[in-house]
């Protein structure tokens, strides 16, 4: 059921589902954080309220953008939401999946988002390895960035492994290179050119990769 926030009891059972159901108690060590632009995007994984309490008092954080996408019944989701209401912040649900070509419609949507959204900003997911490498990269690709300086943002130090399902993510980028990168502009190409269905059919992971990513560290 949603999670109610209206409530002590409710507040308690939020933070319990955040803690110890969607693995908050993992990320309150581990921040994942990063730069992608100084000053106009940064990147984490899913942020503790306090947690956005600091980057936005640090970074002067105007944006939180949800990879994620809203999920009533995570208490993650809720508190994040409520601490960004508090704090004056627009929070925006822009989902996408790791483990699937990025959908076209999904990604002009965000350049939408980006284009238009108050700086700086806080992109996340869930681990801040996956989606979040993704959206970082297309920032800068949409921004003048090169396909080498997207891919840089899906990387080992994220805790992102590219031999898994979630490589995917990598091979956008590099049939964006290989394909029209200095002949097309990427959302040109993103609207005229992208095949999803291609992608899927090439790209091929590796089962132990598969293995370390989804059953040990049971990445969202």
């Amino acid at each position: 059921m949603p999670q109610d926030l209206t409530t002590p009891a409710g507040r308690r059972a939020a933070l319990v589902n955040s803690l110890f159901v969607d693995h908050a108690a993992l990320r309150t060590g581990w921040r994942n954080w990063g730069i992608v632009v100084p000053g106009r995007l940064y990147r984490s994984n899913h942020p503790q309220p306090w947690q956005l309490r600091n980057a936005a008092r640090r970074f002067g954080l105007k944006t939180v953008i949800n990879l994620r996408g809203h999920r009533p019944e995570c208490g993650s989701d809720a508190l994040s939401r409520a601490a960004a209401a508090l704090l004056g912040l627009d929070h925006i649900d822009a989902p996408f999946e790791s483990r699937g070509a990025p959908h076209k419609d999904r990604i002009l949507r965000l350049a939408g988002i980006y284009a238009s959204m108050q700086e700086p900003a806080l992109i996340h997911c869930k681990s801040g390895a996956d989606r979040t490498g993704l959206a970082a990269g297309l920032f800068l690709l949409l921004n003048g960035g090169a396909s080498a300086d997207a891919l840089a943002q899906l990387h080992p130090r994220w805790g992102h492994i590219a031999a898994s399902r979630t490589g995917i993510l990598d091979a956008f980028f590099h049939r964006y290179a290989w394909d029209a990168e200095g002949r097309l502009p990427f959302l040109d190409w993103v609207r005229d050119e992208y095949d999803e269905t291609a992608l899927r059919a090439e790209f091929q992971s590796r089962p132990w990769a598969d293995r370390l990513v989804d059953g040990v560290l049971r990445r969202e």
